[in-house]
């Protein structure tokens, strides 16, 4: 039980840190610390590196929120030092995760509320207020890691499996449509705030062209926009410097 205790305290400091400056996050370091709780590093190490090439990728896009890592690494990696092998985490990590990603949509969808409170108390001047509601996000954001890996570790992984096997049809069908609308609102938000100028959105529709209608993956195409994007930086910057340089001239022709 002090295991277990010990593993769900560190899954809730790297929820934590999800939430901040993200530099703790990552699986092979969760599965390190993990490991050193549970006196195998060894394994531990061959675990959170398997676990991090798998999800080197992932990553939160807008409001998007991604498979959680977090509770994927933390009681994978557990369960697989119990276990006393490197197979069985991969294959409980990934259902982990999806339940985690599922509480997490609740979980930045209900916080939500909090956001009128806050400007009320802004409006107001009331900062030690809006300090200390920072705390509501982050307790259960802790809870929502630690509580699920206690539960898995403590009791095992059938636990994971019955609860998954247990929610109704129409919660799930409803989470994965929400989880499958909310990146789409999420990038189109990034690209209200980085496309400012409207030639920009030229190099949107290119990109979807390369993507949709040429099948190209990602490298091919990002080896495509480097040029492209250092010819219009070059461009922008000479014009830039043309009308640094007319508008010179004509301060000078003003002052003869």
């Amino acid at each position: 039980m002090i295991t277990a205790l010990f593993v769900a305290l560190w899954a809730g400091i790297c929820a934590i840190d999800d939430i901040g400056t993200q530099m703790i996050r990552r699986p092979l370091l969760i599965a390190t610390v993990v490991g050193l709780i549970m006196g195998d590093l060894q394994t531990a190490l061959l675990i959170g590196a398997t676990l991090e090439v798998m999800w080197m990728g992932v990553g939160n896009v807008g409001a998007y929120s991604a498979p959680d890592m977090i509770s994927g690494t933390a009681i994978g990696t557990a369960l697989g030092i119990a276990a006393g092998g490197t197979e069985a985490p991969i294959a409980l990590a990934v259902p982990t995760s999806l339940l985690a990603q599922q509480l997490l949509i609740l979980y930045r969808s209900g916080i939500v509320a909090l956001n009128p409170i806050a400007e009320r108390w802004a409006e107001e001047g009331n900062f030690d207020k809006i300090f200390r509601i920072q705390y509501i996000p982050m307790t259960i954001a802790f809870l929502i890691r630690a509580v699920p890996t206690f539960l898995a570790v403590y009791f095992g992984a059938d636990l994971i499996a019955q609860i998954v096997a247990q929610l109704p049809d129409k919660i799930i069908t409803g989470l994965n449509v929400a989880g499958k609308i909310i990146p789409a609102i999420g990038i189109g938000l990034l690209m209200l705030m980085m496309l400012k100028k409207a030639e920009l959105w030229l190099f949107l529709v290119a990109g979807f062209t390369l993507a949709v209608y040429l099948k190209l993956s990602v490298l091919p195409i990002t080896l495509i926009a480097l040029p492209l994007a250092l010819i219009y930086d070059l461009a922008i910057h000479k014009n830039t410097q043309a009308v640094a340089s007319n508008q010179n001239t004509n301060d000078e022709d003003y002052d003869l």
